[in-house]
Parts: structure tokens; C-alpha cells; sequence
């Protein structure tokens, strides 16, 4: 995101970066127990967990910029949820969907970059950052393949909001490619 900061900085009002799990304090300590390698979850028990922390960031920090007049960019949204824990876990797209309801209060991106990876090449570049894996990435190579599909079938369901691109390009043209497609919603709706 630190690349896209750069490039988006010219736009008045500047635009708000967040994350998710987190955000808020009380959803940065929810990240922490989420992505807790120690720790075994039941699959519900993640996906209320994932809306809390959800619902804090939308209510305190997305929602009071969107009234002002801000874009706002969050890496990772509830298409995530709907990967990882409807399709990934097994929940079902449609019931993560319904649980998450009140957790976005109708907030839903404009538009939505899946940044599309190969299975070997996403487990080369978490060997090679020799950062050890946490809760979610320990998930193993079947559950990632379910949430591929989930981000697919997301990606297919809806083309006019979801962009995919491709991964493998250098981080600072991945950059210049939101930015663009930014800009081009930018100009389109005009109202940001």
C-alpha cells in the first residue's frame, strides 16, 4: 500500500488507508488473536471475530470518511471473508455474507483489486520473506485453493466492481494499475 500512497497523494481530499483485521485498536487486538499461529479456532468462532473487527473499522474510521467526502482504500474487505471463511472454511459465501450485514451497515467498495497469485509462486514468496506463517497462511495448500476459488467466483459474480490483476508484475506497476482504475471511477462518478 506504501507504493499506492505515493501515487494517490495528489488527490484532494487525500485518500484514507486501512487494513483489515484492524484499523482501531480494539480491531488490532482482534487481528492479534486471528492471526495467532498458537492458537485453533472454529471455523464460526473466525468468522464472527473477522465482522467484530469489521464492524469497528466500518462504524469509527470508513463510514466517518465516506460522509466527508474521502476514498477510502482498505487492504482487505469483506470479499476477504467471503473468500477465507465462506469458501476457504466451508461457511458459504451467503451466510458469511449475512453475518457480515450489520457488520458493514450497506458500505461496500466501489471497486475491489484481487491480486491474483499461483499457488507455487505465493509459497515461494512466503519462504523467501522468512516471516513465519501465521493462523490464516497455515490454512495448507487445499484450504488456499478453496479461497482462490472463493476470490474466482467473487471476481466472475461481479466484473463491473472487481478487477483482477496479476501478482506477478512488479509492485510498482500493480500501483500504477489501481491508481489508474482509480482515477477512472474517479471520473466516472465524479462524486470522489
Amino acid at each position: 500500500m506504501h507504493n499506492l500512497e505515493g501515487l494517490l497523494a495528489d488527490l484532494e481530499p487525500p485518500p484514507y488507508f486501512t487494513r483489515e483485521p484492524g484499523g482501531t485498536p480494539a480491531a488490532e487486538r482482534v487481528r492479534t488473536v486471528l492471526l495467532d499461529p498458537g492458537l485453533d479456532m472454529e471455523p464460526w468462532t473466525e468468522a464472527y471475530l473477522y465482522a467484530a473487527a469489521r464492524s469497528d473499522l466500518v462504524r469509527r474510521e470508513i463510514l466517518p470518511r465516506l460522509k466527508n467526502g474521502r476514498v477510502v482504500l482498505c487492504e482487505r474487505f469483506l470479499d476477504s471473508s467471503l473468500a477465507y471463511q465462506g469458501a476457504g472454511r466451508g461457511l458459504g459465501l451467503a451466510a458469511v455474507r449475512e453475518l457480515n450485514a450489520q457488520a458493514v451497515v450497506g458500505v461496500m467498495p466501489d471497486l475491489t483489486f484481487y491480486l491474483q497469485l499461483s499457488p507455487g509462486e505465493r509459497a515461494r514468496r512466503a519462504y523467501e520473506s522468512g516471516i513465519p506463517l501465521d493462523r490464516i497462511e497455515k490454512g495448507g495448500r487445499d484450504f488456499m485453493r478453496r479461497v482462490e476459488r472463493g476470490f474466482e467466483e467473487i471476481a466472475r459474480s461481479e466484473p463491473n466492481r472487481v478487477r483482477t490483476l496479476d501478482a506477478l508484475l512488479p509492485p510498482e506497476r500493480l500501483a500504477e494499475n489501481v491508481r489508474r482504475e482509480i482515477l477512472k471511477l474517479r471520473s466516472a462518478d465524479g462524486n470522489f
